[in-house]
């Protein structure tokens, strides 16, 4: 897969008969080293071949006609004090990597499928021991200037030398050199030993940079940026409102505005990002048109609020629109690094409190589901008692893994009832903690757990005041079983601060994986993690780093669910979480000046991909004096 997280999100492009010219035979060969055979394609897929010959029109979810102009604006919480996404300093305004494209990108209807973009053909033995990418010719970045090799070749030393530790490691374990052939081609090699599975995505994957914009105005990637970069893509920076509100523009010179693979899409001029302080003051702002496309995460607000004049008049349009995404892993994240939280058994005691049930019912209008596991909603969610196959790749890593794992179902979370305080659960966490050490001593007046003279203290943290009647019972919840547990509330820049050195407790993850899964394993799960931001718990765990790496190997579909089936359950028995709930809907709401297509891919919303401006709906909404 292309690695994920280092792209906010790639928008993508110079005609259909170039790029059938240029790929007629897809699966030839050419004798690039020596005698080797090698394949010359417009892409390249992990399992089987590529659902999209190279002749294809267009994206089968796009709209071809889709209309071009207008603005399109959504809210994020916070500010913002950076245009640098690839670095922990700073905060980088939303869309930040927009700009940026890289040599393949993937589409939303397909899995594990990779398409030129940047790159006319990628060219690869059987062995995918290297890669060579070909640039399309007239490639340019947003100031004019033409994209080279060079250009690529820098891109990927700055993330391989100043990345995100994390990335780092990965690149440094996948390739072991990157040369430029000539002005349009560079090769990858890739290193020996590696599984060759996803290298040529991973490396196709890379956001390309500008090396002329980093040395004029002297981008440094590990620190914070004052600047946005300068990139290839469909949209350029427009304006900003320091720490407020930051506007992206199309960009009318877009070299890749005719490729099949961009046609539908990119239609908006300008992509407006709205901040505020919290949850409430956004949704006041939405109402009164200040922005104009809202993704409701709120089951209150969704349920009970949109009664206001602009819904009731027709102006504002709910819509709730299928979403085939892996859940998203939303729970709260337990920090390994604290020595309270060692023993797993405390772990599994604090998931314990937290009543699902009662908190979709009474909370939540019972919209969510819970979440069960890192592939929950998927067929990669393992359920019931290893298969003999797990086994097999379970048994050698014993050691490092729960016996549960061996004796018992994949673990999902209790089921509780319909009090917020359910005394089934509240007396087997009560058991797990004596048997962990942590007692209420006779005599003890406040109530608390202690050990060795410390007390049981669990702090959650949280930015959002929409959490606040979630977390507030949670943690009375926590009280009755003796813990001395707190909400703590924080502001945003507070929030990425301790985030990123750690300073917490329990903070809110989302921990869903891809379909695929690949690389980016280590940076969420794996042992030389435990310093970034993506590995929020710290998790570190032989066993686990070793299923890793059997699924980054893994050649076949069968093998790659069998593996990903023994890693789920391993994870899900180290309980470093408390699972939360996902919906498997989008609910939207959004003034009604847009159109999308009839059918949705499963993989994506797209509303900045693939939605348009409808200047009719809009001049109506104007002329009944909705907005300006």
């Amino acid at each position: 897969m292309i690695v994920r997280n280092l792209v906010l999100a790639a928008l993508l492009a110079t005609g259909a008969t170039a790029l059938a010219a240029q790929d007629a035979g897809t699966a030839g060969t050419a004798p690039v080293q020596g005698d080797e055979p090698t394949i010359v394609s417009h892409g390249v897929s992990t399992f089987g071949d590529l659902r999209l010959p190279a002749d294809f029109a267009h994206l089968a979810y796009v709209n071809p006609a889709a209309p071009k102009g207008g603005e399109i604006s959504e809210w994020v919480s916070g500010g913002f004090d950076s245009y640098n996404p690839f670095s922990i300093k700073g905060r980088a305004a939303a869309l930040s990597s927009m700009p940026l494209e890289s040599l393949l990108t993937g589409t939303a209807d397909e899995v594990g499928a990779a398409y030129c973009l940047l790159c006319e053909t990628v060219e690869y033995p059987e062995s995918r021991d290297w890669a060579i990418f070909t640039l399309r010719e007239g490639i340019r970045f947003s100031d004019g200037t033409p994209m080279t090799a060079a250009d690529v070749l820098f891109s990927y030393e700055q993330l391989r030398d100043k990345g995100l530790s994390s990335f780092r490691t990965v690149i440094a374990q996948q390739i072991a050199s990157a040369e430029v052939l000539d002005d349009r081609r560079i090769r990858f090699t890739f290193t020996p030993d590696y599984p060759r599975r996803d290298l040529i995505q991973s490396a196709g994957g890379l956001p390309v940079f500008s090396k002329a914009d980093f040395e004029r105005s002297q981008h440094d990637l590990g620190e914070s940026s004052k600047t946005p970069y300068v990139g290839s893509g469909p949209y350029m920076f427009d304006s900003a409102d320091i720490g407020r509100s930051v506007t992206w523009k199309r960009n009318p010179d877009y070299w890749g505005e005719k490729l099949p693979i961009n046609i539908g899409r990119n239609n908006f001029d300008r992509i407006r990002i709205e901040y505020f302080g919290d949850y409430e003051s956004a949704f006041e702002a939405f109402k009164a048109g200040e922005y104009t496309f809202r993704n409701e995460a709120s089951s209150i607000i969704w349920a009970t609020r949109y009664d206001f004049p602009a819904f009731q008049n027709g102006w504002v349009v709910k819509e709730e629109l299928n979403d085939g995404n892996v859940a998203n892993g939303q729970a709260w994240a337990i920090n390994l690094r604290r020595p309270q939280f060692q023993d797993p058994r405390v772990r599994e005691a604090l998931g314990l409190m937290f009543n699902f049930e009662w908190a979709n019912k009474t909370l939540f209008y019972g919209l969510y589901e819970r979440v069960k596991g890192v592939w929950d909603n998927s067929p990669l969610h393992a359920t019931g008692l290893p298969s003999p196959e797990e086994l097999a790749l379970l048994k050698p890593l014993k050691a490092d893994i729960p016996e549960a794992v061996f004796t018992q179902d994949a673990f999902v979370p209790p089921v509780s009832g319909e009090r917020q305080l359910d005394r089934g659960n509240l007396r087997k966490a009560a058991r797990l903690l004596d048997e962990a050490g942590w007692v209420i001593t006779d005599g003890s007046r406040d109530g608390l757990r202690r050990k060795d003279g410390q007390t049981l203290r669990v702090q959650i943290l949280n930015e959002s005041q929409t959490f606040d009647r979630v977390i507030n019972p949670y943690v009375q919840n926590l009280r009755a079983l003796g813990v001395d547990a707190m909400h703590e509330r924080v502001d945003d820049a507070q929030l990425e601060d301790r985030k990123r050195n750690h300073d917490f407790d329990l903070i809110n993850a989302h921990l869903g994986q891809d379909l695929i899964p690949g690389a980016e394993l280590q940076q969420y799960f794996g042992s030389k993690s435990t310093g970034d931001v993506f590995n929020a718990m710290g998790l570190a765990n032989p066993a686990v780093d070793a299923l890793i790496s059997q699924i980054e190997a893994a050649t076949t579909q069968a093998e790659l669910t069998t593996r990903v089936h023994a890693l789920d359950r391993v994870l899900r028995a180290l309980h470093f979480w408390v699972p939360q709930w996902f919906k498997g809907k989008h609910t939207v709401a959004y003034w009604d000046m847009y159109g999308h297509p009839e059918t949705l891919p499963p993989y994506s919303l797209g509303e900045l991909d693939f939605w348009w401006y409808d200047a009719d709906k809009a001049a109506r909404l104007k002329e009944a004096g909705a907005i300006r």
